[in-house]
């Protein structure tokens, strides 16, 4: 994909189609970083094919991790625990991942020389002080001090200690860094963690790693004792409910349309954005349930919304739709009545201050938006159509954003000039492909 920028001047038509995305990312990455530490083979199918999982697969090849890649699976030849080949003046570049900036500076906290940690544009704006000060705590070193965003110098210790860790951000990357710190530090390690998705946590259970979960309304009680090794492991990826949430609402928006994905893992910890639009009005059908890896998987079945409402989204369901609540912005810009969601400020620590760019967006297209840094009111038209020209400059290169302009081009109409195609290849690089295979005209 070499334009700077994509052209879409026409709503989509009425489509009936099956489909497939992308395997999920938070797993393909946690899957990479785990195999990294077990002894012997380890194999991931469908493993998402992106940016990101390439920056993960390229950072642990630079310590020393053998990784085969083919069309069928990724094989990775795991060191052990604490097992990497460590150089001086190595430098690990997460690119655009917040996942992997945060989940493998765990890893590397026994590390005798300093490692440097870089990232892209939009990655060096992000907050690392929420996973440095737990590590810290720990005994780990960093340098410059009290630096809080990358790039930053990490170097470990012979000497740390296991840490009592209160997360009450809700963010699955503060708790994954310290439960794979404790991968690496004799004792208990125990964290009070507010609800988040909880992928790492099935992850450990499935490779017997010693923890023990106490689940409360709000928070989970976990606790870690360093295993003696983990055995290699296979892994089958379902589909990024993430990546399948776009073509959801883009179904809902588009008249007499139906879709059905396949393969998507709707673990509860990420279903927040299908009970949001169900309370919508959605009627989002999911068929086929079953667990694969102890994560549970289905097909979801959605077909054109008659009569979407306006919600005052409960903030318990923000931490379960995190990744989601672009597209169901969209969706509230066409609904009737009045759209609130608060507590919302943890969307401003992702690629790029998303809550901030949504409301852009949707007061350039007509919609009456009352934002401020934690919350967003929304007032829905449902008769909203647009034949003027839109430009979305995406100067931080998000594919959210990218994503998030997609569909409001193919949904609500208009002549638009959308920047940085590029970008969806960090999260869901066959993105543009499935657009076209619905039916869009993009030049």
């Amino acid at each position: 994909m070499s334009s700077k920028y994509i052209k879409i001047n026409k709503k989509i038509n009425n489509f009936n189609k099956t489909i497939e995305v992308d395997g999920d990312k938070s797993l393909s990455i946690r899957w990479a970083l785990l195999a990294s530490q077990a002894i012997g083979s380890s194999r991931a199918f469908n493993l998402l094919n992106s940016e990101d999982t390439i920056n993960t697969l390229k950072c642990l090849k630079k310590l020393g991790v053998k990784v085969k890649l083919s069309k069928k699976f990724c094989q990775i030849e795991g060191r052990g625990i604490n097992g990497f080949l460590y150089k001086k003046n190595l430098i690990l570049n997460a690119g655009n991942s917040g996942t992997l900036g945060r989940l493998l500076l765990p890893l590397l906290i026994k590390s005798p020389y300093k490692i440097k940690i870089v990232g892209d544009k939009s990655l060096s704006k992000r907050d690392f002080s929420r996973v440095i000060e737990p590590l810290k705590n720990m005994g780990v070193n960093f340098y410059p001090q009290n630096k809080k965003k990358l790039p930053i110098f990490i170097k470990g210790s012979k000497y740390l200690r296991p840490i009592k860790y209160i997360e009450n951000l809700g963010s699955a990357q503060c708790k994954s860094c310290v439960m794979l710190s404790a991968l690496n530090i004799d004792g208990e390690t125990s964290i009070t963690a507010k609800k988040s998705r909880d992928h790492t946590e099935l992850l450990f259970r499935n490779l017997k790693i010693p923890i023990k979960i106490k689940k409360n309304k709000n928070y989970d009680l976990i606790k870690i004792i360093k295993p003696k090794s983990i055995n290699g492991f296979n892994l089958n990826i379902p589909g990024d409910i993430s990546s399948s949430a776009f073509f959801i609402v883009l179904t809902l928006l588009t008249k007499n349309s139906k879709l059905l994905i396949k393969n998507i893992n709707i673990n509860p910890s990420r279903f927040g954005v299908i009970k949001i639009l169900n309370k919508m009005g959605a009627k989002i059908k999911i068929i086929n349930i079953r667990k694969i890896n102890n994560e549970k998987c289905a097909d979801i079945f959605v077909k054109t919304a008659k009569n979407l409402k306006g919600i005052n989204c409960s903030s318990n369901l923000n931490s379960s739709a995190i990744d989601e609540f672009l597209i169901i912005f969209l969706a509230a810009a066409k609904a009737k009545g009045i759209s609130y969601f608060k507590k919302l400020s943890e969307l401003n620590q992702k690629e790029s201050p998303r809550l901030k760019i949504g409301s852009k967006i949707l007061n350039m297209i007509g919609v009456k938006v009352i934002s401020n840094k934690n919350s967003i009111k929304i007032y829905g038209n449902p008769d909203l159509k647009l034949n003027k020209n839109y430009i979305i400059k995406n100067f931080l290169k998000d594919h959210r954003v990218f994503m998030m302009s997609v569909i409001s081009a193919l949904s609500l109409g208009g002549a638009w000039k959308i920047y940085n195609p590029e970008s969806v290849k960090t999260s869901f690089p066959s993105f543009l492909k499935i657009v076209s295979k619905l039916g869009a005209k993009i030049n």
